[in-house]
């Protein structure tokens, strides 16, 4: 296993402007953790629930301490009783994989970050049809996010984000015949680092690219709207600012983020994200036109009118750090990484409520979480050389 390097920034460095109490509690223990993106600290306690041990209970309400945050908290959606998810392995003995599409005969093509490859995944076989030469894999970076064109069907296309030698950036390549050729960088100049960078890309019901990038540990990046690093962007299948964005001609979509990486939109259209907190404070977003998320002069919910708050905190950063997420069933399903186990935060219109733990310990660290054609939920694991992809069943 090959966990991510630690990324987190010291809880004193760039003190928040407000913190609740039970963050402020949290920080204290947490400042000894190491990244979000990681696994716990040698000699760290166990996160409540007992993460990571096969005998924790796989289905587990979110503790006091960890509840979502927000001054309407009391009010908020819960997950209702359902089965516990039926789980069965799609293919083993992949090198870590980091993103998945479903193509629309029925296979998917998954992303291997550190080998920069992909891999077809069809009647449990994983099939190499690519590898990305001008990827250069190293800490996080490497092969990231993947997504089809809306028209696939028609066009063929296939877009890849990836760390390159100088920078991030997504290209476009046609598939045919099993292999991805005609390659062509529509955005580049992303800044890259080993740590923090984002790379998570979906298109959206309205057509247009998405992406989310990291703060690549330049803290300025997030709240200067002239940089790509620190941002969810909105682009065209072209590469060009997305028609409406709410900055003019520009890229961006919503800014003041530290590291996103997953996005997913619910039957009316809005965009929620998850990202990375530092050493407290991951979150899940609920994302609007231009609005700035804080990072790095807050995080959570601090409750500050020139910032959005967080829907979703987890203080703790053992319980989460949130990577790929999908909406099946009314519920938003997270993948966690450093918590390995997979989040359900219920949803009601533009409220989320008290998330719950399944799969708790039994899986390892979680990357990836995308809807399936069949509804089932496809969980990519993040074990290095020894991962797996999950099909999941949800109530």
């Amino acid at each position: 296993m090959r966990p991510d390097p630690s990324c987190s920034h010291p809880v004193h460095s760039h003190p928040r402007a407000v913190l609740a109490p039970l963050a402020a509690s949290a920080a204290i223990v947490l400042a000894l953790t190491g990244c979000t993106g990681g696994g716990p600290a040698a000699g760290s306690p166990s996160p409540s629930g007992a993460a990571g041990s096969p005998a924790a209970s796989s289905t587990t309400p979110l503790p006091t301490s960890s509840r979502a945050s927000g001054p309407d908290a009391t009010a908020r959606p819960t997950a209702p009783p359902g089965p516990e998810p039926r789980v069965r392995t799609v293919v083993e003995r992949l090198d870590t994989p980091w993103a998945v599409a479903f193509l629309p005969d029925g296979g998917a093509l998954i992303t291997e970050r550190d080998p920069a490859t992909v891999r077809l995944v069809r009647d449990g076989t994983a099939t190499e049809v690519a590898r990305i030469d001008a990827a250069r894999p190293a800490g996080e970076g490497g092969l990231l996010g993947i997504a089809l064109s809306p028209g696939f069907a028609r066009d063929q296309r296939v877009f890849l984000f990836y760390t390159a030698a100088s920078d991030n950036r997504v290209e476009s390549f046609r598939y045919a015949d099993g292999r991805l050729t005609e390659g062509r960088v529509i955005l580049s100049g992303i800044a890259k680092n080993t740590t923090h960078n984002g790379g998570r890309i979906a298109f959206g019901p309205d057509g247009y690219l998405y992406v989310g990038t990291g703060d690549a540990q330049n803290r300025g990046a997030p709240q200067d709207r002239a940089a790509l690093n620190g941002k969810i962007l909105r682009i065209t299948a072209e590469g060009r600012p997305a028609p409406g964005n709410p900055l003019g001609d520009s890229p961006v979509y919503s800014y003041g983020h530290r590291n996103v990486q997953g996005l997913a939109w619910d039957a009316a259209g809005r965009l929620w994200a998850t990202e990375f907190g530092p050493t407290v404070d991951d979150e899940v977003n609920l994302i609007r036109a231009g609005g700035n998320y804080g990072w790095p002069e807050v995080t959570g919910a601090p409750h500050r009118a020139e910032y959005v708050d967080a829907a979703v905190v987890w203080p703790s950063t053992a319980d989460s750090s949130p990577s790929g997420a999908a909406i099946v069933n009314g519920s938003l399903w997270v993948g966690a990484l450093r918590g390995e186990r997979l989040w359900q935060v219920p949803l009601d219109g533009d409220r989320a409520g008290d998330p719950v733990a399944h799969l708790q310990g039994r899986y390892g660290r979680l990357r990836d979480v995308e809807r399936a054609p069949d509804g089932s939920l496809w969980v990519l694991t993040d074990q290095g050389a020894g991962s797996s992809i999950l099909r999941v069943e949800v109530g």
